[in-house]
């Protein structure tokens, strides 16, 4: 038996071994202990974000774009902040505005820690508000369009 045979022996032990059963919930808590989180402190707290963007808040998200009910609010802000803080920060007075800014941060800290300052996740927020107040609103949309009509002599060419 040669070197290379006995390398390509070694390479296919490892391969078999590493064959067995893949162990996602061990190797998703190693890169998550290495992946770096940002803090934000609010209203006297403070939150680590999570490492990734949880697939709850994503279908959390949609959801609340179509939904006017507060508990679809409460559960898509529990998966990044803790249960209770909708009620916590609404007793401190939070602003819909001042949520906005805190959830673009948060989303934009989250896929990139140290990527967004408050500043800019609050520019963010105004340009999203401003392309808002641009749109037409669903009535707008479906109202008949004017036509204007100009002045005819009555006669054709």
């Amino acid at each position: 038996m040669t070197e290379h045979d006995l390398d390509l022996d070694l390479d296919e032990q490892q391969l078999a071994d590493a064959a067995g059963a893949a162990d996602f919930d061990a190797f998703f808590a190693e890169e998550s202990a290495t992946r770096p989180r940002q803090s934000l402190t609010l209203f006297g707290s403070t939150y680590t974000l999570p490492e990734s963007l949880p697939l709850m808040f994503t279908l959390q998200m949609e959801r609340v774009q179509h939904s006017s009910d507060a508990d679809d609010v409460r559960k898509m802000l529990a998966t990044l902040y803790g249960a209770d803080v909708l009620d916590t920060w609404a007793e401190h007075g939070m602003t819909d505005r001042q949520l906005g800014v805190v959830l673009i941060y948060s989303a934009a800290n989250i896929r990139r820690p140290g990527s967004c300052t408050m500043q800019r996740a609050a520019q963010l927020y105004e340009q999203q508000e401003a392309g808002k107040a641009t749109a037409p609103n669903r009535a707008q949309r479906r109202a008949p369009k004017k036509t204007k009509k100009g002045r005819s002599s009555g006669k054709r060419s």
